[in-house]
């Protein structure tokens, strides 16, 4: 088996869940390729080191460029802070080495814009870490709308909702840096949209509005800090499609932990998910009986996508970490030539489109449209 040497830049929370993948992979489904963990990059060389020892990479760096130089580096995955997406990605692509970056993919449209550029006119695969996307009962969503099944799509309500900035006392971060891609329309908003073009297809327009609860937040050295981000964001939306609806993204959502959500009405039916129970999915279908009509609950199993390679049963439930495995599959099996890799930098560059006609809709007052997004 040849081995694919990997330099992961980042040793936080995603970035130990991309260890976890790379080492479960070829257990997992057959891949004509192994990682191998090469060099960890992170913010000192101390941390880098500690970290190297503790997730089992041969090397370790402070040093990101010396990461993406590094000639056993195959695959160059970032998981470090927004900001620096951009430089690393272009530096990889630049050299012809695979990416694999974690979701938004950039700060700014223009960075994202060239990233996506880049790759598409070098033709080297990417991925970008929508990995809810790769729910087994997510495609099998799409299959019922593509195919008809349920009718026309006509109404969406979609929403993520989590409460890990409700209360105003807890500490300024990063997350609410504006020039780090700050805000929970960034951090929540971009997966909301991320399923909303998948599921109900791509969006046409848009009238958000941004919103910040909290407008000062407790610094680490006990100062306060002014916020300038969102809180929350609320947004109507028409897609292409002729389909209406909504869409909310809160970290301000007391009680609400992975409230990833959607509601699709289709002219024959509904679809209805929620991640914190991601293993079910709720379909509707018109013509049932009188008095015998409601719900059907979807259970994942070995009949969906990719869910046998971890189990033979159905109902046995998938995990968080499952889908970053099979997020990497992708990437693996486009490396192989087997199949293209999705989410890419390009679908990528839609979605962040879709986040700056939010933007600018909130800025102006009126509905913007993704496509004339541009950074020229």
């Amino acid at each position: 088996m040849k081995t694919l040497g990997i330099g992961l830049i980042g040793s936080g929370f995603m970035g130990r869940c991309h260890v976890n993948a790379y080492n479960s992979i070829a257990s997992i489904f057959e891949v004509s390729s192994r990682p191998v963990l090469k060099i960890l990059a992170d913010a000192t060389p101390e941390l880098a080191s500690q970290q190297a020892k503790a997730l089992q990479f041969e090397q370790s760096t402070e040093d990101w460029q010396e990461l993406v130089n590094h000639p056993e580096v195959d695959v160059v995955d970032i998981t470090a802070p927004n900001h620096l997406h951009h430089p690393i990605a272009i530096a990889a692509l630049n050299l012809g080495k695979p990416v694999y970056c974690e979701k938004p993919l950039a700060c700014i449209l223009a960075e994202a814009e060239e990233m996506a550029n880049l790759a598409k006119a070098q033709q080297i695969p990417t991925l970008v870490g929508y990995n809810y996307l790769q729910n087994p009962l997510m495609k099998t969503a799409r299959e019922i709308v593509q195919s008809g099944e349920i009718g026309e799509p006509i109404s969406f309500r979609g929403v993520h909702a989590e409460d890990y900035m409700a209360n105003p006392l807890s500490p300024y971060t990063t997350r609410l840096d504006a020039s780090q891609g700050g805000g929970v329309l960034y951090d929540l908003g971009s997966h909301i949209i991320s399923l909303a073009r998948y599921i109900a297809g791509p969006i046409q327009e848009v009238l958000g509005t941004l919103t910040t609860v909290v407008p000062e937040r407790p610094t680490n050295s006990g100062a306060t800090r002014e916020v300038y981000v969102d809180d929350q964001t609320h947004c109507l939306v028409r897609f292409e499609n002729g389909c209406v609806g909504t869409l909310e993204a809160s970290w301000m959502a007391w009680g609400r932990k992975m409230h990833l959500a959607f509601e699709l009405t289709c002219t024959k039916g509904t679809l209805v998910f929620n991640q914190e129970q991601f293993n079910e999915l709720r379909l509707y279908e018109a013509g049932q009986k009188t008095g015998r009509d409601g719900f059907k609950t979807l259970l994942s199993g070995p009949d969906h996508p990719h869910y046998s390679a971890f189990c033979p049963a159905p109902g046995h439930q998938l995990g968080f970490n499952e889908l970053k495995v099979i997020e990497l599959l992708q990437l693996i099996r486009a490396l192989e030539e087997e199949d293209a890799c999705w989410p890419d930098f390009t679908e990528a560059f839609e979605i962040q489109k879709v986040l700056e006609a939010v933007k600018l809709s909130s800025q102006e007052v009126r509905w913007c449209s993704p496509k004339a997004m541009t950074s020229h």
